[in-house]
């Protein structure tokens, strides 16, 4: 397994905050039609705008896993407009580094968590200046790349 460090590995076989939460407060679901990847975020939010907890369900492969339970332990106990502010490559680089054809797998976490996030929103009549612009059903086959490895 030369391609992936340590922290991309105890990710993949180990991941954290994989499931449900019971009454989400956001939910996101965001797919790559070019390699078939599936991410389900799951947020719980509190009255001070905290996500006190995330969950995520995904088909992929290990990058992508990986990807998702990094993102999930990057947002826990971050207000909402924090954890817009984190972008892919900040899941990159908490995770010491992905190979270059799977970067886009940390570009669909980043995504599955903006979408829980918009859902939650949506849902509460909130408006944040990091979802200007967002649309959760925008699909930019520019950022996935194949899951050939």
């Amino acid at each position: 397994m030369g391609l992936y460090n340590d922290t991309v590995m105890e990710n993949f076989l180990n991941p954290k905050n994989v499931g449900e939460i019971e009454n989400p407060d956001g939910v996101g679901i965001y797919g790559s039609p070019v390699c078939g990847d599936m991410m389900q975020m799951q947020i719980k939010v509190d009255e001070n705008d905290v996500i006190t907890d995330c969950k995520f369900k995904t088909f992929g492969c290990g990058s992508a896993i990986a990807s998702s339970s990094m993102a999930t332990q990057m947002i826990i106990g971050k207000t909402v407009e924090e954890a817009l502010k984190i972008t892919n490559k900040d899941v990159v680089d908490e995770l010491g580094g992905l190979p270059a054809v799977k970067i886009h797998c940390s570009v669909l976490a980043d995504h599955a968590i903006k979408s829980a996030i918009y859902d939650y929103a949506q849902k509460h009549g909130k408006t944040y200046k990091g979802l200007e612009g967002f649309d959760p059903n925008a699909d930019d086959d520019d950022e996935h790349g194949t899951c050939g490895l």
